[in-house]
């Protein structure tokens, strides 16, 4: 086998092995709460952060872990902290960097309940969110202040799969000597690797194209394990003592794994959003094929896309797959595999039009999920940014007459046609 291993064999492979009493070659569900120790000093010892194992499924499980393992090693990142979903890994992401009072600049375009958390759940905390257009870099470095503590951004922007230019947008966060975080949700790492253009930090919701079968909610946190937490005195608590585990530094103590460990020991332990051994368990399975689901994904979202180009009930659409699209040469510098399966696109008719459309589909989904093998269709405007002002809803690219598609694997030629049907429904409506 190669040094490197490809990353078909790693989604298979990675961080799994043959049960060593059992010989099960698949990864065996966990399904317990805590772990017998050996004595009391090997008790003490996990209890001190001296020797890694399992103390408790809230901070850590085998078959999470393995699941762990296997998305940092297709990220190429140090370490991997699992939670019970993407929002909850945006939480666990951000709680080693901020304290009250402290801010971080976010993409406006964003998926809407990532705009909510950020702008209104986090006020609760005194944390504070700037957001920026990510589409001018400059309005990003304007945006951080001396407070500021991350930059957080989508690989591609959900709904309407808007690209960055991440490598400029690193090189900001980092003259500021702050870390990137990237919700890599859309894109995966089959399409995309952000820490290979300058991501800190990757978050996922790992209850979308990961598991890939719409059957298990959970989140991810990935660690370059390539950002220095000492360097700035911006991050005290992974540079500073922690007096829980006697005034042990985190960053001191476990270098390039500081984050991760801090992750499980401070963050799994406190916030209590461990992700379940059944579900982890699931997106393993789906994890093993995604390469072969994210190629048919992309084929066929390119294929709907340009149908609906060139749909007379369509006024426009946002998928930096098309030529048309302002995004295209971000797409082909950073997902050169393709330009993923979810995307936008305006109907004629506006809001109206828009609930008639997903009211009328047949083959495909009405529902609030992405990445499922199978198509699904929303209008965000009326469900997944209904919480949004006018103003936010446009900045988000979820305007009134703005259709969400997550295309499936399915026979193309059968979503379209279930498509096209309803576009023929939405517009006798509006009419």
């Amino acid at each position: 086998m190669a040094a490197t291993p490809g990353f078909e064999t790693r989604a298979v492979h990675a961080g799994a092995s043959p049960d060593p009493t059992t010989g099960a070659r698949q990864t065996p569900i966990f399904q317990t709460t805590s772990y017998v120790f050996d004595d009391v000093d090997h008790a003490a010892s996990l209890f001190n952060l001296q020797t890694f194992g399992y103390i408790y499924s809230r901070l850590t499980n085998p078959t999470v872990a393995v699941l762990e393992e296997r998305v940092a090693a297709l990220e190429g990142g140090r370490g991997g902290t699992a939670t019970a979903s993407g929002h909850a890994a945006q939480i666990l992401a951000l709680f080693p960097l901020m304290e009250p009072g402290a801010d971080f600049v976010a993409a406006t375009k964003l998926y809407g309940g990532s705009i909510t958390q950020f702008g209104r759940t986090f006020k609760k905390f005194d944390w504070r969110c700037t957001f920026a257009d990510f589409d001018d870099p400059e309005a990003v470095r304007k945006a951080i202040g001396p407070k500021t503590k991350a930059v957080f951004c989508e690989s591609l922007a959900n709904p309407g799969g808007v690209v960055h230019d991440l490598q400029r947008i690193a090189e900001i966060a980092h003259g500021a000597g702050i870390p990137l975080i990237v919700d890599n949700t859309m894109a995966t790492p089959y399409l995309m690797q952000p820490i290979a253009h300058g991501a800190d930090l990757v978050v996922h919701s790992t209850t979308k194209f990961l598991s890939g079968h719409g059957h298990a909610v959970g989140g991810m946190v990935v660690d370059s394990g390539k950002f220095d937490w000492t360097k700035s005195g911006k991050f005290p608590t992974l540079s500073e003592p922690e007096p829980a585990y006697h005034g042990l530094k985190f960053a001191e103590t476990f270098g390039d794994l500081a984050f991760t460990v801090h992750g499980h020991a401070v963050g799994l332990r406190d916030l209590g959003a461990c992700q379940s051994p059944m579900n982890a368990f699931l997106t393993l399975a789906g994890i093993e094929t995604l390469a072969l689901r994210m190629d048919r994904h992309c084929a066929n979202a390119l294929a709907v896309a340009q149908f609906l180009e060139k749909h007379p009930a369509v006024s426009w659409v946002s998928y930096a797959g098309l030529p048309s699209s302002k995004y295209a040469a971000l797409a082909k510098r950073y997902l050169p595999k393709g330009a993923g399966a979810v995307f936008t696109f305006g109907v004629k008719g506006g809001y109206e039009a828009g609930v008639r459309l997903v009211e009328s589909v047949q083959l495909l989904s009405h529902l609030a999920n992405i990445g499922d093998t199978r198509s699904l269709v929303i209008h965000p405007a009326s469900t997944t940014h209904r919480q949004l002002t006018p103003e936010q809803l446009k900045a988000a690219g979820a305007g009134p007459d703005v259709v969400r598609i997550s295309v499936g694997i399915e026979t193309v030629a059968d979503i379209i046609a279930d498509l096209d049907q309803a576009l023929a429904k939405s517009v006798k409506k509006a009419a």
